[in-house]
């Protein structure tokens, strides 16, 4: 009986991306409907999408009208859709924490990236997926600051992590240069907005994709990949 592929994705993503969320979920479908056929293990990479967001963060609302000359009516417009787009892909963009909702805001994400690196390294690819999609809720459901060291240190603690080997990998001077490094790779390979899917460290699919569409092209590279082995053998 051939065993099913185990392929690896490394998604490029940032904490305050819709898009990479509704495309993990896309891919969550894909990989169900590829269920004995192929699996993936899911690791994150660091990708800011606002490297120079100050540690007080910005308005949502501001922060769109700057950077996308937006007027608020088309940036409401523009939420509406990604809500819609997201209740279709599986996953709710509405508050869900206590009380009325905190203003919605956009912050730094390098210490968030620091805490995922360390997660994979110190727990693995399972661990650090679970503490990515709490980072998500954190942000999009809950409006938590996620630039916050004790937010991040009680999201991790969250997921079963040690709160002081997370506080001191928020101050570990060596996990910033690792995080610098991975970000800076993925300008070297022309990557300017996530997600973006390396799957088995050279194929990329860039996008947010619809679940066929990661589906066919993880086919496709298993496929590849297993005529490379056989070629080789």
């Amino acid at each position: 009986m051939t065993q099913p592929a185990r392929l690896t994705i490394d998604i490029y993503s940032d904490v305050m991306c819709p898009w990479c969320i509704i495309g993990y979920r896309q891919l969550q479908k894909a990989l169900h409907e590829l269920e004995g056929e192929l699996s993936a293990e899911v690791r994150w990479l660091p990708f800011e999408l606002n490297p120079d967001m100050p540690s007080g963060g910005e308005g949502q609302a501001e922060h769109i009208a700057r950077k996308y000359g937006r007027t608020p009516q088309q940036a409401a417009e523009s939420r509406g859709q990604m809500h819609a787009i997201g209740e279709r892909a599986g996953y709710s963009f509405a508050y869900a924490g206590a009380g009325d909702p905190p203003p919605a805001k956009m912050w730094n994400t390098f210490a968030a990236h620091k805490l995922l690196k360390w997660a994979l390294i110190e727990a693995g690819a399972e661990v650090q997926n679970k503490l990515k999609l709490a980072l998500f809720d954190a942000h999009f459901q809950e409006r938590r600051n996620v630039s916050d060291p004790e937010v991040l240190v009680d999201i991790a603690a969250s997921q079963g992590l040690d709160r002081d080997g997370a506080r001191a990998a928020l101050d570990d001077d060596a996990l910033s240069q690792i995080v610098r490094a991975e970000e800076a790779r993925a300008w070297d390979m022309n990557i300017s907005g996530v997600p973006a899917m390396i799957v088995q460290g050279k194929f990329l699919i860039p996008g947010a994709q619809e679940p066929e569409v990661y589906a066919n092209a993880l086919r496709r590279i298993a496929a590849k990949e297993a005529a490379a082995q056989t070629a080789d053998t």
